[in-house]
């Protein structure tokens, strides 16, 4: 009986850590999409670049740092590399939807939000493979 509970607690130790490297992923992600939009946005406001770039740069930056934040917390996990990087691009996804519709009452899904949450799955699923294939 012992050996059966130990089986399930172990189960469910490393689901818990599963979920906790996701959730750790997910931050990374957020913060690093943080610091570059900071950095974007200071040399939007010194330099004469176009308003047009705002857009492309900022999915490329979130499809980054989702990538990234896949990548780290997948190698942790070290299996479903393309389930468990979607899952880190979608929290992010949901939390930033989430975060925006508070900020903009206005804010709705359009192309460029449909691209976004698509890039970022894919960028995660990518992630997540590179991920779990790193040798330790």
């Amino acid at each position: 009986m012992k050996l059966i509970n130990k089986t399930a607690k172990e189960k469910n130790e490393k689901k818990t850590s599963r979920i906790v490297n996701i959730i750790k992923g997910t931050i990374i992600a957020i913060i690093l999409s943080i610091t570059a939009l900071i950095i974007f946005s200071i040399i939007l406001t010194n330099t004469e670049l176009e308003e047009s770039t705002i857009k492309p740069v900022i999915i490329a930056i979130t499809s980054f740092s989702i990538f990234i934040g896949s990548i780290i917390s997948v190698s942790k996990i070290e299996k479903k590399g393309i389930i468990n990087g979607a899952l880190v691009g979608l929290i992010y996804i949901v939390f930033m939807y989430i975060l925006s519709s508070i900020v903009n009452s206005s804010f709705a899904l359009n192309l460029s939000s449909i691209i976004l949450i698509v890039l970022a799955t894919i960028g995660g699923m990518i992630g997540g493979i590179i991920g779990v294939n790193i040798k330790k």
